[in-house]
């Protein structure tokens, strides 16, 4: 997989979001695609941005509402092919720790 890009759509709404926000994920089960939900968005993982993008727009789609946020930030990197698990294990291996912390 060469493309990765992280998704958030949203309702504009008061309240709990995450009835909306489990529609426009569960919109991304009907692509080739692998995804990881975290708290601030989706990361999507791709063969093409062609298929990354029709994901994306049923995911938005999804979403119920009078209006609908819907931030995406795509990494296609061409001449290499990597995931997301290899783009988190590149910063941990300059960190020398995982990238992770509690406090």
């Amino acid at each position: 997989m060469t493309v990765v890009a992280l998704l958030s759509v949203a309702p504009v709404i008061e309240g709990s979001m995450a009835e909306e926000v489990a529609e426009a994920v569960a919109a991304l089960d009907d692509f080739d695609v692998s995804y990881e939900t975290n708290p601030m968005g989706t990361v999507i993982e791709a063969d093409d941005v062609d298929t990354l993008l029709e994901a994306v727009g049923a995911a938005h789609r999804a979403v119920d509402g009078d209006r609908v946020s819907t931030f995406l930030k795509i990494d296609d990197k061409r001449t290499v092919e990597t995931t997301a698990d290899r783009k988190v294990e590149a910063v941990e291996e300059h960190l020398g720790r995982e990238a992770k912390r509690d406090r």
